[in-house]
């Protein structure tokens, strides 16, 4: 350990602050609390020091923070803090990593990134055509830490101004938290995934598919972070790339930054990937007969994004049971057109079958992230999946394979307002398992999920 600042400790020129320090945890309501807002900044500046040590003074910087998807990430607050520090020595331009998500509204903007930030310094990403090959993944290697199962070789794509050398200084920030396709998000995959193109965005998800969604969330070292890592080694080593990472929770609609992890090497990752795994891993002793999800409408607008619900409880999830997604937002299946065409078209109709059309349409072949998300989004007929959304019909909501219920009669039976997370006994007797948000966990009984 060589110095601390605001509770920031450099250690092997990473920058780490969280419920951790000096070895022995805070007190439970410290921990509860998470960290403030000038310990956080405290160690943000600490990061820009470190950075000019090796850099010297940026003139030019790309802040690469995620989109309105990851609202309680934290990110934004960091975004902005960075942004009021970097301002008047540097040229400042913000690229959410939207990967193929729709671009961010301006009311978006100023809701995740506060009102300081002027608009016209926003750049938005696009996966289709804003993109620049820098290699390629070997086949070989795919098919070794794929235990054979991909044998494709992976074209490693970007925004060509991540790699044009328009910046002295790049800023990547995320959350890490267990993750459907790579196992824990964030660090690389917010270059490769959030600021890639239609190759690795494609191959990365089938590749997590193939190997299994239930082998990979939560965990660090999968086939698909391997894939994520080689590509960093070899085409991203040169560049002038920090990652600023967060751990975070949610209680009683506020979040708190329980870790922030600035610096430059896979440690970072992997020192928020532990946090992670105690912060955002809930165990249940037993499989759950009914769980209840809410899906926040700012925040989930489709099921590309909201299907969460499914990934993230279907390890916790009986056999036989049913997971009832409350969905005010949802209007649609994909994020953008011609992904919602094909779900529309071919529907989660479980991993067998959807395997099958794959080896029998060229659009789905030439869509494979469309192709995982319909195998992650089937529990096989495992458990029932009944969505109530605020804004689709029941004949859409049934044409892709998932039960339809009337909101206002779910809502008035299991109001979100009333509910707590967790066990929830109606007054009937039912007894429910309550999530109000599924991007900031991962449910699971403990014989269903080893750690590394």
């Amino acid at each position: 350990m060589e110095s601390i600042v605001n509770k920031a400790v450099v250690m092997d020129d990473i920058i780490v602050i969280d419920d951790v320090c000096n070895g022995e945890k805070k007190e439970k309501s410290t921990v509860d609390k998470g960290i403030s807002d000038h310990e956080l900044r405290g160690a943000l500046e600490l990061s820009i020091r470190q950075c000019i040590k090796s850099i010297g003074h940026p003139k030019k910087v790309l802040l690469i923070p995620p989109d309105f998807t990851r609202m309680h990430s934290g990110a934004g607050r960091i975004t902005g803090m960075y942004y009021e520090m970097l301002k008047d020595t540097c040229h400042i331009d913000i690229m959410p990593a939207l990967g193929t998500h729709e671009p961010m509204t301006p009311a978006e903007i100023n809701e995740f990134f506060g009102m300081g930030i002027p608009h016209d310094a926003f750049i938005v990403h696009n996966w289709r055509k804003a993109v620049v090959k820098i290699g390629q993944v070997p086949a070989d290697y795919v098919a070794q830490v794929s235990e054979g199962l991909v044998s494709d070789p992976v074209d490693v794509e970007v925004n060509r101004r991540i790699v044009d050398g328009t910046y002295d200084l790049i800023i990547s920030i995320g959350q890490v938290v267990p993750h459907e396709v790579v196992g824990m998000a964030n660090y690389s995959k917010n270059i490769f995934v959030g600021c890639g193109g239609s190759s690795m965005i494609n191959q990365s998800h089938m590749l997590g598919a193939f190997y299994g969604i239930e082998r990979i969330m939560g965990r660090d070292h999968t086939p698909v972070r391997k894939v994520f890592d080689y590509a960093q080694e070899h085409f991203l080593s040169g560049l002038p790339l920090m990652y600023a990472l967060t751990v975070t929770t949610q209680t009683n609609g506020e979040v708190a930054i329980h870790g922030l992890f600035a610096g430059t090497g896979r440690r970072i990752f992997e020192e928020a990937v532990k946090l992670s795994q105690r912060k955002n891993i809930i165990f249940v002793d037993k499989p759950l007969k009914k769980v209840v999800v809410y899906l926040d409408e700012k925040e989930f607008k489709s099921t590309w994004l909201g299907n969460k619900a499914v990934y993230r409880t279907r390890m916790a999830i009986d056999n036989g049971g049913e997971l009832v997604v409350i969905a005010p937002g949802v209007r649609k299946f994909g994020e953008d057109d011609e992904n919602d065409r094909l779900i529309r078209k071919y529907g989660y109709v479980g991993r067998e079958k959807v395997l099958q059309m794959v080896s029998e349409h060229e659009e789905l072949r030439n869509n494979l992230s469309v192709a995982a998300h319909l195998i992650h989004g089937s529990s096989d007929g495992r458990f029932r999946i009944t969505y109530a959304p605020g804004r689709m019909t029941k004949q859409e909501i049934e044409s892709v394979g998932f039960e339809y219920a009337d909101i206002a009669e779910i809502t008035g039976r299991y109001d979100p307002g009333e509910l707590r997370d967790g066990f929830n006994t109606m007054p009937d007797g039912e007894e429910i398992y309550y999530i109000s948000n599924p991007a900031l966990g991962l449910w699971a009984c403990r014989d269903r999920f080893a750690q590394e």
